[in-house]
């Protein structure tokens, strides 16, 4: 931008944060951005054309508020050719969302028309060596596990710590504060994710959302996990859909052994493809922001639920392709590794003991899945 609360009014910011972004993907956009992810993970192109051809696909501007299954499915068949720019995606459409529910109609309608501009967006809330604060006028401190830097222009930001923590969306555009190479990881290397060092940025440059403590209030912050999932369950479909290719080719898809074990991961994806709608549905309507911890239950539970699919489908390709699956060239190895590095990004245990809590706290455990 830079992004300014403090300024006056400005009558070109018309645009409604949730004005567009309707639609499944068509299947040649989804076979493009396949095609181009291994280039892209090996550093040959970079992930910003495959961006690109989703903003010209209509899919950055925003989410209509009542088209919560066609998102779910829009990120699944993303992350299904493309983890790494689903995982891009879904920081954007966070971004939006945490915008959505604590900006100020103002600011919600400059966001959309620095959207509209070519600006994406990104939610970097892990703290550095030093965490991110406010001092003396400007900010001080570094985000790690940055995603998408040199793609992502502006990112919604944690400052402070606990419950004095607030939300800033911050232009990340300046190539001398990005350090890609704290990124070693041997997935997601397309993501582009490193440190970002914020030190010396006037506060002026910050546009704060909400106040202190509005991050972590529900259902916008675990119950909006259902998409996290939705990117689990994508991963984990379009990994068994590459090993059914490669059992195609090779000419072993018929043998009674790989369908059998082939077959239950489709049959697990199919009902948790469901759990994951019923989780968006909750969490994005009036159901949700009635009850919170409801919203939470469900997008947790198919987190965790999507998250044991893929373990399970990443063993399972690594038995039916056997050695031919580790090859360096190997697409399936390349989004295993993805799928297996996305996949802990978070404590699950911390995540199963919410849900378990909210469960069982009732009268009936029926109550929690209504």
């Amino acid at each position: 931008m830079p992004v300014d609360s403090t300024r006056p009014k400005d009558a070109a910011c018309v645009t409604p944060l949730r004005a567009a972004g309707r639609g499944i993907p068509p299947p040649t956009l989804i076979a493009a951005l396949a095609r181009h992810a291994a280039a892209e993970d090996a550093g040959q192109r970079s992930i910003s054309g495959s961006v690109e051809a989703l903003r010209a696909a209509g899919l950055l501007a925003g989410v209509e508020e009542d088209d919560t299954r066609d998102l779910a499915t829009r990120l699944m068949r993303i992350a299904s050719a493309n983890l790494p720019l689903a995982r891009l995606y879904e920081g954007h459409v966070n971004a939006l969302r945490l915008i959505e529910a604590h900006g100020s109609a103002e600011q919600r309608a400059c966001v959309a028309d620095r959207v509209a501009e070519g600006a994406f967006l990104g939610v970097w809330g892990a703290d550095g060596a030093q965490p991110l604060v406010l001092e003396g006028g400007h900010l001080a401190g570094q985000k790690t596990f940055a995603s998408g830097l040199g793609t992502v222009t502006h990112a919604l930001v944690t400052v402070g710590a606990f419950d004095a923590t607030r939300m800033a969306l911050v232009p990340v555009d300046e190539a001398g504060r990005q350090d890609p190479g704290t990124w070693t990881m041997p997935g997601m290397r397309a993501t582009l994710s490193g440190g970002f060092d914020f030190t010396g940025l006037p506060e002026g440059d910050a546009l704060w959302i909400g106040g202190p403590g509005d991050l972590a209030r529900e259902p916008t912050f675990l119950g909006g996990v259902w998409r996290i999932a939705a990117l689990q369950l994508g991963g984990a479909v379009g990994l068994a859909d590459m090993a059914v290719a490669a059992l195609k080719a090779a000419g072993r898809a018929n043998a009674e052994a790989q369908i059998v074990r082939l077959t239950g991961i489709f049959m697990q994806a199919a009902a948790l493809r469901e759990m994951v709608f019923r989780a968006a549905h909750v969490a994005e309507g009036p159901e949700g922001r009635a009850v919170p911890e409801r919203a939470v239950c469900l997008s947790v539970t198919s987190r965790l639920l999507t998250e044991d699919l893929g373990l399970r489908t990443v063993t399972a390709v690594e038995r039916s392709l056997g050695l031919g699956h580790f090859h360096a060239a190997s697409d399936t190895a390349r989004m295993a590794r993805d799928l297996s590095v996305y996949m802990r990004q978070v404590a699950g245990d911390a995540l199963l003991l919410r849900a378990g809590s909210h469960a069982m706290a009732g009268d009936s455990l029926w109550d929690a899945m209504a």
